[in-house]
């Protein structure tokens, strides 16, 4: 019984060899030489390891978040765009696969309206 489990053993000990390794050896051979440029705030704008309570701009967590939503949901247009020859071809989907992701693809842009008309996306 335990000769199956085998290959999922090797399977696990060869994924943390994968995974592993390339970080041990980059922290081995990899210069260690810290300067102020790369402690800096990188993307957010505040340090990282200061009070959890200090002020911040919400502005770059709202477009991100914007980003995030609208990504997901283009993320949607794939399946469908993987089997639109299908729903070309059936007649009885043909009309409403396509009235459908039409619907969908509004729903998108009065999204995106409405967070420009907002000043969502607005960076001063």
């Amino acid at each position: 019984m335990l000769e199956n489990y085998f290959p999922v053993l090797v399977f696990i000990f060869v994924a943390l060899i994968f995974g592993c390794v390339p970080i041990i050896v980059g922290r081995v051979v990899g210069p260690h030489r810290p300067d102020p440029e790369k402690l800096s705030a990188f993307e957010c704008g505040f340090e990282a390891f200061e009070d959890a309570r200090m002020k911040f701009d919400v502005r770059y967590y709202l477009v991100a978040i914007i980003f995030i939503l609208f990504d997901l949901e283009i993320a949607f247009l794939f399946p469908w765009a993987t089997i639109f020859k299908e729903i070309v071809n059936t007649e009885s989907v043909k009309l409403f696969g396509f009235i459908e992701m039409l619907v969908f693809i509004a729903i998108l842009v009065v999204g995106y309206v409405y967070a420009w008309a907002k000043g969502a996306l607005d960076w001063d």
